[in-house]
């Protein structure tokens, strides 16, 4: 693809640089304007006569019209040539050592270095929080929210490692640095369930089974645990102040936030890994 935006830019970037420089850009640009109504009144009146005459001499005519083109290119071969290479050559550094956030329209999403994320990376390793009772899936107020969730997986050993532990520090950092204390809704996924949470909806998910992240261990959706009950619905000021600190500290931490998304999901985060998902 950027092979392709490359090429396209370069024959745009050829063409203005033609037309701007060369007087003869601007002819060959108005030879063919008018070269075009003439090829249209041309093939009227060979439609209208019935003839091969006409036929004939438009054939002619344009070749001799591409056979000028081509000279043109044969004289101004040294000037064509350095503006392909004074092109070419800086979209194929920006290729080759440039990065995504180089690139226009990207911001820098670098942080001040956090001293627990820098504890992580230096091989801290976080212990899950203990198991929630399972009577705190099956509120009213969870089932309204989210159905289905007293079945869903919250075991912590089913995580890709890495997310485990990114996850895991995003919690830390919400009940240390904000007061916020976490919640595992759903982890891993079976193919099944994912499945049968698309049938119910779109309101649901759109992912059908291996189209989700949480096939793979690498994606979970969370909530907040206040007063010994979960806290889901984003009618509530306090929750919804919680899940924006919780999608900048999981953007932080190199997350993917649900809550970014045209259909907004805000209690998702996950981690894509190159190579993994099956599209």
């Amino acid at each position: 693809m950027l092979i392709f935006i490359a090429f396209l830019y370069f024959c745009l970037a050829c063409s203005a640089i033609w037309l701007v420089v060369f007087p003869s850009g601007r002819e060959f640009v108005a030879q063919i304007i008018s070269g075009h109504w003439a090829r249209v009144d041309q093939r009227l009146a060979s439609l209208h006569h019935a003839g091969v005459r006409e036929a004939a001499e438009l054939r002619h005519g344009m070749g001799r019209m591409l056979a000028r083109k081509l000279r043109f290119v044969r004289r101004h071969a040294i000037s064509l040539s350095a503006g392909f290479v004074a092109i070419l050559i800086p979209m194929a550094v920006v290729l080759m050592v440039g990065k995504p956030e180089s690139l226009p329209g990207y911001e820098s999403a670098e942080l001040a270095p956090d001293p627990t994320v820098v504890a992580l990376l230096a091989g801290e390793n976080l212990a899950p929080p203990a198991a929630l009772p399972p009577m705190a899936f099956t509120t009213r107020e969870v089932e309204l929210v989210r159905p289905m969730l007293v079945d869903a997986s919250r075991n912590w050993g089913l995580l890709h490692p890495d997310f485990h532990q990114r996850l895991l520090l995003a919690f830390k950092i919400m009940k240390e640095k904000h007061g916020y204390e976490m919640a595992l809704l759903e982890g891993y996924r079976s193919p099944g369930r994912q499945n049968l949470l698309a049938s119910i909806g779109t309101q649901v998910t759109n992912a059908r089974a291996f189209q989700s992240w949480h096939q793979y261990g690498l994606a979970a959706d969370c909530a907040f645990w206040r007063d010994g009950k979960l806290i889901i619905s984003e009618k509530d000021p306090w929750a919804m102040r919680g899940y924006r600190l919780y999608g900048e500290v999981a953007e932080s931490l190199g997350l993917t936030w649900g809550g970014r998304w045209t259909m907004m999901d805000f209690g998702h985060a996950e981690l894509r890994v190159k190579g993994v998902m099956r599209r």
